[in-house]
């Protein structure tokens, strides 16, 4: 059973399963403890997770996230 802390965590949330929601900015720059000037410059630069428009909100697919994390973590252990 999950806390109440784990459930409006998004980094619990990535970690338990997909969640019903998708991540706004502000979750991305809690997940990975960025500022969220930050998420926006990754957007921009086209560097960090990708995210989409749905009118004017940015959101995130958490399976995209996902797959940015394990991308970046496969690129870290070969370039070791």
């Amino acid at each position: 059973m999950s806390t109440a802390r784990e459930q409006s965590d998004p980094r619990a949330t990535l970690r338990g399963g997909l969640p019903d929601r998708y991540l706004t900015p502000d979750d991305i720059a809690n997940i990975f403890e960025v500022p969220k000037e930050t998420v926006y410059q990754w957007r921009r630069k086209r560097t960090g997770p990708p995210g989409f428009r749905i009118g004017k909100y940015v959101r995130y697919d958490p399976a995209d996230v996902r797959a940015y994390i394990t991308q970046r973590k496969t690129a870290a252990r070969s370039a070791a």
